[in-house]
């Protein structure tokens, strides 16, 4: 599986889901422009030595990944209704967040309704983490595969 990042602003989060990357087998892949350099210092403070372990790839903009993928798509977002646990993940999905600030752009409400899920909070709450988020999320996709290893 890909975890995808649109725009990710805080390099803290980006570290922390590297760590999710590393020890679930994922790919991350980070969309511009994004909030911080890779060469932040707390970006790699996060991230630790996990960095060596994870296929990182940096693209443009959206439209690229999307148009270049015949792989299965999923959104997540606080506006969405469908739950995160009610999709059935395969092993080659993009699992693909918002930026902390400003989440997902509208053309993918309005193209991929269908494909984006939330994950349920209490109302009256902004929203989680996007570090935990893409824990939860990243968890119940791998569980789906039987939390198989890639080789």
């Amino acid at each position: 599986m890909k975890i995808v990042l649109y725009q990710p602003q805080i390099p803290q989060n980006t570290g922390n889901i590297v760590r999710t990357c590393a020890v679930t087998g994922c790919d991350l892949i980070l969309i511009k422009p994004l909030g911080f350099s890779i060469t932040d210092r707390w970006l790699k403070r996060a991230g630790l030595d996990y960095w060596e372990g994870v296929n990182v790839q940096v693209l443009e903009n959206l439209e690229e990944l999307l148009s270049n993928t015949s792989d299965s798509l999923y959104f997540f977002s606080s506006h969405a209704t469908t739950l995160y646990s009610d999709f059935k993940y395969e092993a080659n999905a993009h699992l693909i967040f918002g930026a902390e600030t400003h989440g997902l752009p509208q053309i993918v409400h309005e193209n991929w309704r269908d494909r984006c899920g939330k994950i349920p909070m209490i109302s009256g709450v902004r929203c989680l983490n996007l570090a935990t988020s893409v824990g939860i999320v990243t968890y119940e996709a791998w569980r789906q595969q039987g939390f198989s290893i890639r080789s």
